[in-house]
């Protein structure tokens, strides 16, 4: 029956018109599970875009994914929670990501370069980048007070929804979700 739900409202979105914030009470319909700690925003919020940086030191920005529906998401190495849901948050990658879907990962605060690594490593992490936020500014501006956090973000780069805690973010319902904002934003 979830599955029919799920159709029927992904089929509206996709045939409908653009969807903005006036749609997303049927985008919130979808949630299910660890879905229901998703919150959606009245109105869009803007995302800073200080700080980071990759695994090598070098700046990066989350413009570099400009156009697309990002998941953003805070974590670090010693958060148990964080570490539960990476998986995850790999295989929602594999599955969504290309041109109009990316997960973004953001270590943030004191995470050593070989933590990371080694992390990504056990945890066959293939597909996720390995973005830092050293200095906690990235996290500070956004409001980010415990991890793990996750944020989507719609195609201008702006948030539309966070959910803080760990999720399952391959679940049904997250993508059911996800797919809803990909094919109707």
């Amino acid at each position: 029956m979830k599955l029919v739900r799920f159709a029927v409202l992904y089929t509206a979105l996709a045939l409908g018109a653009n969807a903005t914030l006036a749609d997303m009470a049927a985008v919130e319909a979808l949630r299910e599970g660890d879905m229901k700690k998703l919150n959606f925003h009245s109105e869009a919020k803007p995302v800073a875009d200080v700080g980071l940086v990759d695994i090598e030191d070098q700046p990066v920005s989350l413009s570099e994914h400009g156009g697309k529906i990002v998941l953003l998401n805070f974590w670090a190495t010693w958060c148990a929670p964080c570490r539960k849901e990476m998986p995850a948050l790999n295989r929602l990658q594999q599955q969504l990501g290309g041109d109009d879907f990316a997960v973004v990962t953001v270590a943030t605060g004191h995470n050593p370069v070989p933590g990371i690594n080694r992390f990504f490593d056990q945890n066959e992490l293939t597909d996720l980048p390995k973005w830092r936020d050293p200095k906690q500014q990235f996290a500070r501006e956004m409001g980010v007070l415990g991890l793990p956090v996750t944020m989507v973000l719609d195609r201008d780069g702006q948030e539309i929804a966070r959910l803080i805690g760990d999720a399952v973010w391959d679940s049904e319902s997250a993508i059911a979700i996800l797919e809803a904002l990909i094919a109707g934003d």
